[in-house]
Formats: structure tokens, C-alpha cells, sequence
């Protein structure tokens, strides 16, 4: 998967698990996206500000600072705001409308996940992403609800 400037897609994980950040970032990288790591969203912040992401997968929980503060740092960053959020948690419950507003959380998969399935919705946003960015649409921040209908269904096929 490519970018609109023609390059592998970049894409930022972040999590406090080493096993989990190996396994994502094996996966993404074996389907031919540019991977960067980081085990905290402190570590993220500095490297969102270092270089360009598509996407960002996060855990929601994480020890200094969460996945959902992480989306709202970079919600209040203009230049970090509509790179697309990716949440992993190991919280079995839907995405609360209230999480989602004014942050681009695009869609959540919930802990344990399949790999494939994982990769499957990663290619899915950086679509949209490009759809979107293509058209030259400006949709507000937030959408999390129908996107993460998407994505539980695609991890239900």
C-alpha cells in the first residue's frame, strides 16, 4: 500500500508490549509498509513530530500516557490531526461515542486479534485515507462510530 507522494505507507505503533509491537510491526512489514515503534505515547508524540505517519495503531492502555490521550494530543496538533487512529484494546466493550469526539479515532479491534485481521483493517483506513484525501474531503474528526461498525464486522468475516 502506497501513500498519495508514491512511497510504502508509514505507519506508527504504539504500544506498551514489546511481543505486540513485534508481532504488528512483523505483519505490517511483511506486507510492505514502512513501520515505526513505540512503547509509550510520549515516545509517539515525539516521533509524530520527527516525520510524516498515515496511520497510527495504539493500545488504549498504556502506563504516562493512554491511546486516547495520545488521539487527543494529536487532535490538538494541526499538523497530527487527521492522521488516522487505530486503537487496540484489551477491553471487550464498543468504542464510547464520548472517546471519539473531536479526535480521528478511525476504528478500534479488540485484544486478543488476528494478525490478518489486523492487516485487513490497516490496508482498509489507509484506503479511505487516500479516498479521502483524493476528493480533497475535510470530514470532522470523530467518525469512530460507523468506522468501528466496519471494523467488527470485517473482523467477524
Amino acid at each position: 500500500m502506497w501513500n498519495m507522494l508514491g512511497s510504502p505507507a508509514r505507519i506508527l505503533v504504539v504500544d506498551d508490549d514489546w511481543a505486540i509491537l513485534q508481532v504488528v510491526a512483523l505483519k505490517l512489514r511483511f506486507a510492505g509498509l514502512e513501520v515505526t515503534c513505540a512503547m509509550d505515547g510520549d515516545e509517539a508524540l515525539v516521533a509524530l513530530r520527527q516525520q510524516p505517519f498515515d496511520l497510527v495503531i495504539t493500545d488504549l492502555q498504556m502506563p504516562r500516557m493512554s491511546g486516547i490521550e495520545l488521539a487527543q494530543a494529536m487532535a490538538a496538533t494541526p499538523t497530527l490531526a487527521r492522521i488516522p487512529v487505530l486503537l487496540l484494546t484489551a477491553q471487550d466493550h464498543q468504542l464510547r461515542e464520548d472517546f471519539a469526539q473531536g479526535v480521528n479515532i478511525a476504528a478500534f479491534i479488540s485484544k486478543p486479534f488476528s494478525p490478518r485481521v489486523l492487516l485487513s483493517e490497516v490496508l482498509a483506513l489507509l484506503e479511505q485515507s487516500c479516498e479521502r484525501q483524493e476528493q480533497g474531503a475535510d470530514d470532522a474528526p470523530g467518525d469512530a462510530g460507523r468506522l468501528a461498525k466496519d471494523s467488527k464486522e470485517r473482523e467477524a468475516a
